[in-house]
């Protein structure tokens, strides 16, 4: 019985192996995905052609005081994701950029890090841990949400 048992248990294994390669697959593709994103950042490419890796009705979401910076909220549209990349250029001045980690999932792909940015206007440097957490579809991210210290981004900027 137990050799049947056993038999059993390896022909459900190879039934499942497909849909564990396309998981692990898509896991990579994502992984991918969000390295090319941290690379066109790090080599400065320009705010739009970041945001063509973004879909046309992209939800984009960072946490916070609406109103402090001008990314902070809800936003839709790839152009949003544009005017981030642009934005965050002109107003600060990247201190430390660390990436820890980037995770993957069928639908996702996570980037923890840590990063200290300096305020341009006041010169005060923000240091926060950060998760960046892209949903992707195909090979565009549909929805970007940065998780960060947002009290001290805020309290930093407001003074």
């Amino acid at each position: 019985m137990e050799k049947g048992l056993s038999d059993a248990a390896i022909r459900v294994d190879k039934l499942c192996e497909p849909a564990t390669k396309r998981i692990t697959m898509s896991q990579d593709k994502n992984i991918s995905i969000a390295q090319q994103l941290l690379a066109g950042i790090g080599d400065g490419r320009p705010p739009e052609t970041l945001a063509a890796m973004f879909a046309e009705d992209l939800r984009f979401e960072i946490q916070g005081d609406d109103g402090v910076l001008p990314w902070i909220g809800h936003k839709t549209g790839r152009q949003a994701a544009a005017d981030f990349f642009r934005e965050i250029r002109v107003l600060t001045e990247p201190v430390k950029f660390e990436v820890e980690d980037i995770l993957g999932s069928p639908s996702r792909a996570v980037i923890v890090g840590e990063l200290a940015t300096r305020i341009k206007s006041s010169g005060k440097i923000i240091n926060t841990q950060f998760a960046i957490v892209l949903t992707i579809s195909g090979d565009e991210i549909t929805r970007f949400q940065m998780l960060e210290d947002s009290f001290d981004l805020s309290r930093t900027v407001r003074g």
